[in-house]
C-alpha cells in the first residue's frame, strides 16, 4: 500500500521546511525571554504576558488558514488551481477582519487587555506600552499566514519557511539593537521588542508579495474577491468553524493557565513563561510533522487514493509516539542549561526547575495529539473531534481543577501546572478511539462548485 522511500522522502520534504518555520517564530519568543531577562524580570514578564494576545489572535488566524489548507491540499491534490484561489479570497477576507479589530483593541484599551492576566500594575504598565507597538504588526500577520499557507499546500513550503526564517532572524538582530539600544539606537527594553517585531512582519509581508508575483505561485484573483461560489463558501465554513471552535478552546484555555499561573505571584508568572518558550521549541518537530500529515493526507484523499491516505494516516500516527518519546528525553536534557540562562530569583529558579520535570511527561501526549488530530483527523477534515475533546478534557478537567486548586484549595504552582498539563496526556486513548473510527477518510473536493 505504501512506497516507504517516497512516502519518507515526502514527509522530510515538508517536515523539514515547516518544523524549521516553527522552530523560527518560536525562537522570536525565545529571544524576547532571553534578552528581556538580561535587563529585568518584570520586562520579561510583562512581555510574556502581553504576546498571550497576539497567541489568541493567532488561533483566529490559524483556524481560518487551517481550513484553507485543508481544502487547498485536496484541490491541489486534485489539480483544481482555480478553486485554490478563491480559497486565497476567502482567507484573506476573514483574516482581514480579524486582524483589524485585534489592532484596534491594542491601540485603543492595553491596559484592560493586560489586567486580563496580571493585577501586578508595573506589569500592567510595561506590557500595555508594548502592546500599543506591537499592535501594529497584527494588521499585517493575517495577510502573511494567507500566503504563506497558499505556499506550504502548492509545493513551495521550502519558500515560505525561507520568508519566515529570513523575517525571524531580522526579528532577533533588532530586538538586540532596541532592547539594549546597539549601534547608536535608543534603549528601548520592552518597547523596543516590540518595534522589532512589528519591522519584521512589515519585511516579511514585503517578501510575501514580492516573491509570489513570479510565474507558478498561487495568488489571490482580486476580480473574484466578493464573488466566490456559494457551495465553497459552505465548505469552508464547514471546516473553519470547527477550527476555530477548538482553536478558542485551546488558545483561551491556555491563555486561562497562564492567567491563573499569573496571578498566583511574578515568580511563579516568570518561571512559567521561561517554560512556555522551551516547550514551544521543543514542539516545532511535532508542529513541523503535524502539517506534513494533513497535506500528505489530504493530497491523497483529495486525488481519489482513500486506502492509500488510511494508510498514511496508520503510519503518521505510529511515528507521533516515537516523537513524543524523544520530545520527552529532550526536555529533560536542557532542563539544567535552560535553568542557568536565565536570571530570575531563587524562588522562580526552583519552580521553573519542577515545571521542566512536569512539561517532559506532557510532551508524550502533546506530540501524539498535535499530529494525529491537527494533521490526520484534519486532513481529511474531521474537524469537530477536537473542539469536543477540548471541551471535555481542557474546560471541564484541566482549567476547573487548577482554578479551584490556586484560589480554593490554594495549592503549590507546581502542583496548579500540573493540573494544566492533564489534557493533552488524558485524551490520548479517546483520540486514539476516535483516529481507528476512520471517518477522516473522505474526499472534500467537489466538481461543480455551484452558483457564486
Amino acid at each position: 500500500m505504501i512506497d516507504k522511500r517516497k512516502f519518507n522522502k515526502n514527509l522530510l520534504r515538508l517536515t523539514l521546511p515547516i518544523a524549521l518555520q516553527s522552530l523560527m517564530l518560536a525562537l522570536v519568543a525565545a529571544a524576547d525571554a532571553l534578552m528581556l531577562g538580561r535587563v529585568a524580570q518584570a520586562e520579561m514578564t510583562a512581555v510574556s504576558l502581553a504576546t498571550q494576545i497576539q497567541f489568541i489572535q493567532n488561533m483566529f488566524i490559524g483556524a481560518i488558514a487551517g481550513a484553507g489548507a485543508i481544502l487547498g491540499a485536496q484541490y491541489w491534490g486534485k489539480g483544481d488551481r482555480h478553486t485554490l484561489e478563491d480559497l486565497f479570497n476567502m482567507m484573506l477576507r476573514y483574516s482581514g477582519m480579524v486582524s483589524v479589530l485585534f489592532f484596534l483593541a491594542c491601540e485603543l484599551i492595553p491596559g484592560m487587555l493586560m489586567r486580563i492576566f496580571t493585577g501586578d500594575p508595573e506589569l500592567i504598565a510595561i506590557g500595555s506600552t508594548y502592546l500599543r507597538i506591537a499592535g501594529w504588526s497584527y494588521l499585517l500577520t493575517g495577510i502573511s499566514q494567507c500566503y504563506l499557507t497558499a505556499m506550504k499546500v502548492t509545493d513551495h513550503v521550502k519558500l515560505g519557511a525561507l520568508i519566515s526564517s529570513s523575517a525571524v532572524i531580522m526579528n532577533v538582530i533588532l530586538n538586540a539593537v532596541f532592547i539594549f539600544g546597539l549601534l547608536g539606537a535608543p534603549r528601548m527594553q520592552a518597547r523596543g521588542a516590540a518595534l522589532a517585531t512589528t519591522i519584521s512582519r512589515a519585511i516579511e509581508l514585503l517578501l510575501c508579495l514580492l516573491l509570489t508575483l513570479k510565474p507558478g505561485f498561487v495568488r489571490p484573483a482580486p476580480g473574484r474577491f466578493f464573488k466566490l461560489p456559494r457551495q465553497l463558501n459552505a465548505d469552508f465554513a464547514r471546516q473553519a468553524l470547527p477550527l476555530i471552535g477548538g482553536s478558542l478552546c485551546w488558545g483561551v484555555g491556555f491563555t486561562s493557565y497562564t492567567a491563573i499561573i499569573g496571578h498566583m505571584g511574578s515568580d511563579a508568572a516568570a518561571a512559567n513563561s521561561v517554560s512556555a518558550v522551551v516547550r514551544d521549541l521543543i514542539c516545532c518537530l511535532c508542529n513541523g510533522i503535524g502539517s506534513a500529515a494533513g497535506i500528505m493526507v489530504g493530497n491523497e484523499l483529495g486525488a481519489g487514493n482513500l486506502e492509500r491516505g488510511k494508510a498514511y494516516g496508520i503510519r503518521l500516527k505510529n511515528l507521533s509516539y516515537v516523537i513524543g518519546l524523544l520530545s520527552t528525553l529532550l526536555v529533560l536534557a536542557v532542563t539544567p542549561l535552560t535553568v542557568g540562562m536565565v536570571t530570575l530569583t531563587d524562588r522562580a529558579r526552583e519552580y521553573l526547575w519542577g515545571m521542566m520535570v512536569i512539561m517532559a511527561i506532557y510532551m508524550i501526549g502533546r506530540c501524539v495529539n498535535t499530529v494525529t488530530i491537527n494533521g490526520v483527523l484534519d486532513g481529511g477534515g474531521d474537524t469537530l473531534f477536537d473542539m469536543y475533546s477540548l471541551i471535555v478534557c481542557m474546560w471541564c478537567i484541566a482549567v476547573p481543577l487548577a482554578f479551584t486548586g490556586a484560589f480554593v484549595f490554594h495549592w503549590s504552582p507546581l502542583a496548579v501546572y500540573a493540573c494544566t498539563c492533564l489534557d493533552e496526556v488524558g485524551k490520548i486513548p479517546w483520540v486514539m478511539f476516535r483516529f481507528r473510527k476512520f471517518k477522516w477518510v473522505r474526499d472534500l473536493t467537489r466538481e461543480k462548485l455551484g452558483e457564486v
